[in-house]
């Protein structure tokens, strides 16, 4: 591949899209300095005049995406505008998978990541929660104010073939008979899991304990 040089003025922005793009197709590690000057046709050398180094590109990467999250139209319920700015994150984060890794490796909070936990805590303040509440629900938020979160430990995978299923199912359902009558009887058993509904399910169980541990005057402290 050539790297004789640009055809056109490199610029910073230019050389974020290139990395995301190939984030995109390759995952976050094939964008690394190289892998983005090799898409742009440039030396990696021409990079660094725009961008430190790939940390640093990283969260531009990250700030641009964070700038996609469409802000929620005005709600009265401060559990709907959290709840929508999150989905709105996870929208994101779907459209582009290798956003989960850079949110959970980066070493320092980029602007548009404060911005958007300023936006949930202003959202929470405007229903009238206390500062003491607030940080909690933050803290329960956790990586879901990103739109994700971490599952379960998977359970083990059942033979396909008959016979053994069976067997296989007779023999963890003696040792583990809740999980057994959960995936066997539950609603979503024979369809699978719907991750945006389980997404959902979960956030709005959040928001609602939220909400009523706020109408009920709670304090982290209640001798104070």
């Amino acid at each position: 591949m050539s790297t004789a040089g640009p055809r056109h003025r490199l610029d910073r922005s230019q050389i974020v899209t290139a990395a995301i793009g190939l984030a995109d197709d390759q995952g976050l590690d094939a964008a690394s300095m190289r892998g983005v000057a090799e898409r742009l046709e440039v030396t990696p050398m021409a990079l660094y005049k725009h961008v430190g180094n790939r940390s640093e590109l990283v969260d531009e990467m990250l700030d641009r995406l964070l700038e996609g999250i469409a802000a929620p139209e005005a709600e009265d319920d401060w559990r709907a505008a959290v709840r929508a700015r999150v989905l709105a994150a996870r929208a994101q984060l779907i459209a582009h998978p290798w956003a989960q890794d850079a949110i959970e490796s980066r070493p320092l909070a980029t602007p548009r990541v404060l911005a958007h936990m300023d936006a949930l805590m202003g959202a929470m303040f405007d229903g009238g929660l206390s500062a003491d509440l607030v940080h909690h629900a933050m803290h329960a938020l956790s990586t879901r104010m990103w739109g994700f979160t971490r599952d379960v430990l998977p359970t083990p995978q059942v033979p396909d073939e008959p016979v053994e299923r069976a067997r296989a199912m007779a023999e963890f359902a003696q040792s583990y008979p809740a999980i057994v009558r959960m995936a066997t009887t539950a609603q979503h058993a024979s369809a699978g899991c719907d991750d945006d509904a389980e997404f959902a399910f979960a956030l709005d169980l959040l928001l609602d304990g939220i909400e009523r541990l706020h109408q009920a005057g709670w304090r982290s402290d209640p001798a104070t």
